[in-house]
């Protein structure tokens, strides 16, 4: 009879010890991969603000990108490091020598801005998607300032853009968004991680 209780008591031990493995001493999660991206669009597009946001910065204390800036920007399965440049007219001619090791390209476009404005943005959009260091990388285009009145709807700005004939065969995600639905942003990013973890499933080209 004791060897019985001996040897329920040992097994009980064995399980207990079992289950604190499991639930305690599973080690460190994996790191989550890191994708080095650019940030590129007109001044006043909102690229700051929506950066700053995903990174939970008060914003009250933001202002708008002059030269570049970096942030990393953590989401739950990666880490997004963007490098974003400003869109002032002296800098944009300047965007090309920071494509160099981007993983994927960001686009925010003023989607109530005026008709010259988004002109312009076309005009950068286009010359993005056929640089030599970027026309084989994944891009998110986001349509901003959606709560303003005169926001355009993706629809048109999809049209305006140009964006089948140009895009067609590259991998490319457009998306309406702003401030006040930070989670459909956070969505808009998720598709975009979606992309480049695709890509780095891929063979490597020779």
């Amino acid at each position: 009879m004791s060897e019985c209780i001996q040897l329920s008591f040992a097994v009980c031990r064995i399980g207990i010890y079992t289950c604190f493995r499991a639930l305690c001493c599973k080690g460190p999660p994996p790191p989550r991969p890191e994708y080095d991206l650019v940030c590129i669009g007109l001044t006043g597009s909102g690229k700051t603000s929506l950066l700053s946001q995903l990174c939970s910065e008060n914003r009250e204390n933001i202002v708008s990108t002059t030269g570049f800036s970096i942030k990393a920007v953590p989401f739950q399965n990666a880490i997004l490091n963007v490098k974003e440049l400003g869109g002032a007219d002296n800098i944009r001619k300047y965007w090309s020598r920071y494509y160099q090791g981007s993983q994927g390209v960001i686009f925010v476009l003023d989607s109530a801005s005026s008709e010259d404005d988004l002109e312009t943005a076309r005009n950068e959009l286009h010359s993005a998607l056929q640089h030599p260091q970027l026309c084989t990388l994944p891009f998110l285009i986001l349509a901003n300032h959606q709560d303003k009145p005169a926001a355009r709807s993706v629809q048109e700005i999809k049209k305006y853009l140009e964006l089948e004939p140009l895009a067609r065969g590259k991998r490319w995600i457009l998306k309406p968004c702003s401030l006040d639905d930070m989670e459909a942003v956070k969505d808009s990013f998720g598709l975009l991680i979606n992309l480049l973890e695709d890509r780095d499933l891929e063979p490597s080209r020779m």
